[in-house]
């Protein structure tokens, strides 16, 4: 059996109207620390923000979502996070706050393929 590493993930929701409090998945950020990894993939249905609110920003959730995934990068895309570890990426993504975009609880596993996860986790949890 090949060694596995405890990671941790946070599936990302929008909540289009944050006073109706209702909610779909739309990613996934997850975290191994023994790998020094962080890696985010997300999942926009648009169809399910139109559903949710009709005059949903589709622009603007789309760039709160792809900011996620550059922050996890590192590197320019993360702006001021760039020289941030990945395990400190992590903990600012997954901070709770009150935007259309927002990390749900934060769940741990074993993987020996954390890149593995992400893809996995998000056509399970998001599609």
């Amino acid at each position: 059996m090949s060694e596995r590493d405890v990671f941790e993930y946070a599936l990302l929701r929008v909540v289009p109207r944050v006073e109706r409090g209702e909610q779909f998945n739309a990613g996934v950020v997850v975290y191994c620390r023994a790998k020094s990894f962080v890696a985010a993939r997300t999942h926009l249905d648009e169809a399910k923000l139109k559903a949710l609110d009709t005059q949903a920003d589709v622009v603007g959730v789309r760039a709160a979502l792809r900011a996620v995934e550059g922050i996890c990068c590192g590197g320019e895309a993360a702006g001021q996070a760039a020289g941030d570890d990945a395990g400190r990426r992590f903990r600012w993504l997954i901070a709770p706050r009150s935007t259309v975009v927002q990390p749900g609880p934060v769940h741990t596993g074993l993987t020996a393929d954390p890149a593995a996860e992400v893809a996995r986790l998000l056509e399970l949890l998001v599609h």
